[in-house]
Parts: structure tokens; sequence; C-alpha cells
């Protein structure tokens, strides 16, 4: 299938007006030019790389929308598989914590159940569905739980938590509670004082005896056995940033300050930012903006955290203000994602590689996905790529 007359966002260059032909689900040959009478005119859209998120939240909300309200996981699945697939994202990392709250959706048994669910549908979805594990590192019993799952091959990524109030994401106490009080709907007194307790206990560990990390360090030691990916999570201060990096933490996700995220590149981690976060402007909790961070050259990936629609958006955004050109951009959203964790079959247009492909009209204040294709398949098609198919199937008559 031979798809013409459009903007083509190569790894190195942008061609103004080429053509990519597609056999087989990967992309076969690329041409700079004219190739009309051949396949699909798509005059006026511009085709870049699938977008590759490493890591969103959306499913854990889509499953219990409300406080207590609970949805099957299947059912969430189907629903997000949509709406992923229609914001042009063609592989996605299911981000589901364990026990972070420890509210009905977080348990360990819980997350488990997900994480299967998750598996049991993939070959169902049209996005390339994987999972991202994410491990608060004072659990006790997680690396049971993990070996189990990776015994089963049902883990693609494990991210290493500490979401203790007064550090991290969460240094300043007020702001952790407001956000907490708006996201969970968490009573504000029950905070203040699971809050306090947990900084008093943190106290404690570090003046009296050292932090047990051992959880966390056996949790990568098994995925490092299993080849599998690992991130640390909030990233802070330099001194975190070598523990994680001793423990074979490749992926540092959502530093909280500028030093962090130039230590976590000095060391040879991918550093990943929010697309939520750098479209805005500044993080919801004060913490590091990925923009500011973007341009100061800090930032290798970008992802979905809690709102898909902000990747392709961000990237273009970026690439119209002047911050980067846009097959840099789309590095950020496909091509480093990719590398970041060993799909190297995917994240760039070129010739065979998968033909996960999105096609995007940019003549708007936002650029519009006009249709999705993973491995060759149209997975989103809109009217308006129906009426150019049949303007096409018109010609040829």
């Amino acid at each position: 299938m031979w798809l013409t007359d459009l903007k083509i966002v190569l790894p190195d260059r942008v061609l103004e007006r080429g053509a990519v032909n597609i056999e087989d689900g990967r992309i076969a040959e690329i041409v700079e030019g004219d190739k009309r009478g051949y396949g699909l005119s798509a005059v006026g859209l511009t085709l870049i790389p699938g977008v590759i998120d490493l890591h969103g939240d959306m499913l854990e909300r889509d499953i219990e929308p409300r406080p207590n309200a609970m949805f099957p996981t299947t059912v969430a699945l189907y629903e997000l598989d949509k709406r992923l697939a229609g914001t042009g994202i063609t592989t996605a990392f299911a981000a589901v914590g364990f026990a972070w709250h420890q509210n009905d959706l977080r348990t360990q048994e819980k997350a488990t159940e997900i994480i299967r669910g998750i598996q049991a549908k993939r070959h169902e979805l049209m996005v390339d569905f994987r999972v991202h594990a994410r491990f608060e590192i004072a659990n006790t019993g997680t690396a049971a739980i993990l070996e189990g799952l990776l015994a089963d091959k049902l883990v693609d990524m494990v991210s290493l938590m500490d979401h203790t109030p007064g550090q991290g994401q969460y240094a300043d106490i007020t702001r952790y509670i407001d956000f907490m009080v708006k996201w969970l709907g968490i009573p504000r007194e029950m905070l203040e004082n699971d809050a306090k307790e947990r900084m008093k206990t943190k106290i404690a560990e570090v003046s009296e005896t050292p932090r047990d990390w051992s959880q966390a360090d056996e949790v990568c030691r098994l995925a490092r056995t299993h080849g599998i990916p690992i991130a640390s999570h909030d990233d802070d201060k330099p001194a975190k940033i070598d523990q994680m990096a001793a423990m074979g933490v490749s992926i540092s996700e959502f530093p909280v300050t500028e030093e962090a995220a130039r230590y976590a590149r000095a060391k040879g981690m991918f550093t990943i930012m929010g697309a939520p976060n750098a479209y805005r402007g500044g993080s919801n909790t004060g913490n590091l903006s990925a923009l500011h961070a973007i341009e100061a050259g800090l930032v290798d990936i970008l992802a979905t955290d809690y709102y898909p629609a902000a990747m392709l958006q961000t990237a273009f955004k970026l690439a119209k203000q002047g911050v980067l050109p846009l097959y840099q951009v789309m590095k950020l959203i496909a091509e480093n994602p990719a590398k970041a964790v060993g799909l190297h079959d995917r994240g760039r247009i070129e010739v065979g590689l998968q033909a996960d492909l999105v096609l995007v009209e940019e003549a708007h204040d936002h650029p519009r996905i006009r249709a999705t294709l993973r491995q060759g398949h149209p997975i989103y098609w809109d009217a308006h790529m129906a009426h150019l198919s049949q303007l096409t199937a018109q010609a040829t008559l």
C-alpha cells in the first residue's frame, strides 16, 4: 500500500513531499517527491512515526473513575485502547502501581489482577499494550510478586517509587496534601496525620538505622535477570541517582529538579518528563518544568503521564514555537522511548521497521490526527481519510 503526496518526518530531516510504501506490515520503500497514480493520495497531511508511551496512568483511572466506583479491567482496556489509537499512540506501557496508598485499586492483589487482565487481552487490542509495574521501595513481599509475574512473562518494565511525603515529588507537604485531597478525595485531616506519621518513620529510619533497600535491590536483580528495563521515579538528588544507577536503573522518570535531571543524563540514563507538564509549561506539583528541561537539553523522552492527547499536541507545539525542529521533537515521543526499552523494530520512519504510523493534519490551531496505523493496518481512520480514499478510488476509474 502506497501513501503518497505527504510531508514525511524522517529521523534526520523532513521531506516536504514524499511517499511511503507498506508491505507485510513494514515500511518497504520511502520516496522523495511526486508519486502520483500510486495508492492513497494524502495531500495536506504529515506522516510521523507511531507514538510510544512508556508511562501512562490512565488505565487505573478508567478502572476506578471515581473513588470506590470500580469497573472491570477488560471494559477499561477496550475503551482506553480506542482513545490511545485516536491520539496516535501505537505502543503503550500501562503503569500499574503496587501499594502506594493501600487503597482498593493499588493493593498487590488488585495490581496483579490488572496485569494479568492486560496480558490476557493483548491479542484483541489495537494498540500494542505492555505492562509497566511500579513498586514502592518499602513494600514487603514485592520481590516475590514480581518473580511470579516475570516467570509468566507478564511485565515489560519496572520502576521504583518513593512517595514518602517530605522528599522527592512531594517535598512540599502542603502541595502533597492539596493534590491528594483533590485527586483521591481523601479527607484532609487523614492525609495530614498520615503524612506526619510517614515523615516521622522516615526520620527514624535515616537517623537510627540505614534505610532498608533489600526489597528494591531484589526487585532490580530480578528485572536485570529477565532483561527488563528499570526506571527510578521522581529523582531529586545526585546521591539517589547514584544509588539507582548502582542497582541497574537506566531510566530516570520525572526528575523533580534540574540538578537531578542533569546528573541523570551525565550518568547515561534516559530522562523522561511528562508531556502534560511540557504542554502547560509547568509542573502541577511545583517541581521541575518539563518545558524548561527540554530547552536546557535535559529530556530524552516524553510520556503521557495522565493525558494521552498531550504527547502529539506537545510535540507539534514545541516545533511550532521553535524549541526543537519537528524531526528532533519526534525523537522524544517515538525513537527515544523505543531505544530506552529495547524496541528496535519501531519508533522511526525507516525502511524495514514496523509500519506504525500516524497521519496528522497541521492546518489547525491544534494538529488533528486523521489516521493511525499499526503494522500497516488502520486502527484509527476518520471521515477525512474516508473522503481521501473515495477521491483516490474515483481518480483510478
